[in-house]
């Protein structure tokens, strides 16, 4: 059958996804680096027109249909009333009617399976086997797999049911469209495409169960089990944040962010490092997207050599400049601000985001006073008389690619510094590579850290790669033959710690707080 289209509705709110549906819809959430909504594209052939409706945070959905899947026919129909009084998957549904006057196969947004997706040559309906049934609408099924019964949740301890994934194939969609009409005083507005089968099979049309190997990304506990079993080999390690993802879809990048000024500033940055980072090819109001290079990244392919190599890169990557008296008491200004006041911010947003107070504290065995107090003994005025010069921003090792022929790419650079775009603080980046060599994203992604807490005594813990100690011994001896600093790149990978801390998923965001303050603390005893 070459005739038949896809229906994938993604207007809903996706609460029981919590955090991760406040900025995105749900079909946007990443799964191995990609959003669920490509996995299920993926599954069908591109001759296949694919029908998506459009609710909660519609636009930012469509823009990434067209980024990363502008080789498919997709429509995209806009749902006026997706929440609240009157709305439902079932009305969602209807509001499709008119484009799908054909055989279509019906597979919701959060639902990743392993088979081929059967055509819809005749009707059937997909079913996995899990370990509770009672979580899900069920099927009592003959011994030839044909649905004798739709069973509503409360219904499935009565019977030797299988669980519907949401995934059917509708032949006699004029029978279709019929039940989920006439059912609309019925149930059939906030039940959904269930009820219509449910008539259907009422009135003897034939429905034959499939089984499938799911993955139910759907709710935030099957969402994690699916990311733990649906993983890539090679796939670059990402820490996520809850206002912003990066995709890797169809040789493309995508990346987004929640705030539309940091997506246009990285647009600028993207023409002001040109040659350094990749081009840009296509800029949305949430996101951008880019030409996947091939490569490794640095935290893969870190030796002596090759981290010797980025050094040397990074020394030509680095220009000086060259500014008047007065634009540079301007930069200091605004090193103060970015180094200073974000810290101070960023402590606040910390202490409220987990309920914490600054309090004396005794971190690994050792005494430290309140981080106010720590606060008040740096030498803001030595810190932020900084190097302005061309930077990155964000200058870690998962953020530079070494390509196979050797060359180095930077990736993800930062949007501006304190709302510089042309240049920023050299210290700084090289704050941020020793960030990275004391904390590696890849380590951290397979939870290989601890930390502790008893009243205010902390024990914290975190595993190192040896080549990145080494790479660490390495980078110091090349700021001392460069003449830097080696304090102020310390000290500014401290309060880094500090600034990162409240940004990420907790216990990690704890370790940072307390990696911070204690590097901080022994920093300050140096200085006496």
């Amino acid at each position: 059958m070459n005739q038949y289209k896809v229906l994938i509705p993604s207007a809903g709110l996706g609460t029981r996804l919590g955090n991760f549906s406040k900025n995105l819809n749900k079909a946007l959430v990443s799964l191995d680096n990609k959003p669920v909504i490509s996995h299920v594209i993926e599954k069908f052939p591109k001759h296949v027109e694919i029908v998506i409706a459009l609710g909660h945070k519609g636009d930012l959905l469509r823009d990434y249909l067209e980024m990363a899947h502008s080789d498919r026919q997709i429509t995209c129909v806009d749902i006026e009333n997706y929440c609240g009084s009157g709305s439902g998957l079932g009305l969602t549904i209807l509001q499709c009617k008119d484009f799908l006057q054909s055989p279509f196969i019906f597979c919701p947004n959060d639902t990743v399976i392993l088979e081929e997706v059967p055509e819809p040559t005749m009707n059937w309906v997909g079913y996995a086997e899990v370990e509770n049934n009672h979580h899900y609408r069920s099927f009592k099924l003959s011994e030839d797999a044909i649905v004798e019964r739709v069973c509503e949740k409360e219904e499935v301890l009565s019977f030797d049911t299988k669980p519907y994934i949401g995934l059917a194939g509708i032949k006699d969609y004029e029978a279709f469209w019929k039940a989920m009409e006439d059912g609309k005083k019925y149930g059939s507005i906030k039940i959904g495409e269930s009820f219509g089968i449910r008539d259907m099979v009422k009135e003897d049309i034939e429905f034959r169960a499939k089984q499938f190997t799911w993955y139910d990304t759907g709710n935030l506990e099957s969402l994690k089990a699916a990311r733990e079993l649906v993983k890539s080999k090679d796939a670059p390690e990402i820490l996520e944040k809850a206002n912003e993802a990066i995709w890797f879809v169809n040789d493309r990048v995508i990346k987004y962010n929640s705030d539309p000024k940091f997506i246009s500033d990285r647009a600028i940055r993207a023409e002001l490092l040109k040659g350094y980072v990749p081009e840009i090819t296509n800029v949305k109001e949430n996101m951008y997207s880019y030409r996947m290079l091939t490569g490794k990244t640095m935290s893969k392919s870190a030796n002596y050599k090759t981290f010797e190599r980025l050094l040397n890169y990074l020394m030509f990557f680095w220009e000086p400049a060259d500014l008047s008296d007065k634009e540079y008491e301007e930069f200091k200004n605004v090193c103060e601000k970015f180094y200073k006041e974000k810290t101070e911010k960023r402590v606040q947003l910390y202490f409220d985001r987990f309920s914490e107070k600054d309090v004396r504290e005794t971190i690994n065995g050792v005494e430290t006073p309140t981080l106010e107090h720590l606060l008040s003994k740096i030498d803001w005025e030595r810190l932020c008389n900084g190097k302005p010069a061309r930077m990155h921003g964000d200058l870690h090792f998962e953020n530079i690619l070494v390509a196979e022929t050797g060359d180095f790419y930077l990736l993800d650079w930062r949007q501006n510094f304190g709302g510089l775009t042309s240049h920023g603080d050299l210290y700084y980046d090289l704050a941020k590579l020793l960030h990275g060599l004391i904390v590696s994203h890849e380590l951290i992604n397979k939870d290989c850290f601890e930390v502790n807490q008893m009243d205010n005594v902390i024990t914290y813990d975190l595993y190192r790669k040896h080549c990145l100690v080494e790479n660490e011994k390495q980078f110091f001896q090349f700021l001392e033959e460069n003449k830097l600093d080696v304090y102020k790149v310390k000290l500014l990978t401290s309060l880094i710690f500090l600034n990162i801390a409240p940004l990420h998923h907790y216990p990690y965001s704890k370790m940072l707080f307390y990696l911070g303050k204690e590097s901080l603390y022994n920093l300050i005893k140096e200085q006496r």
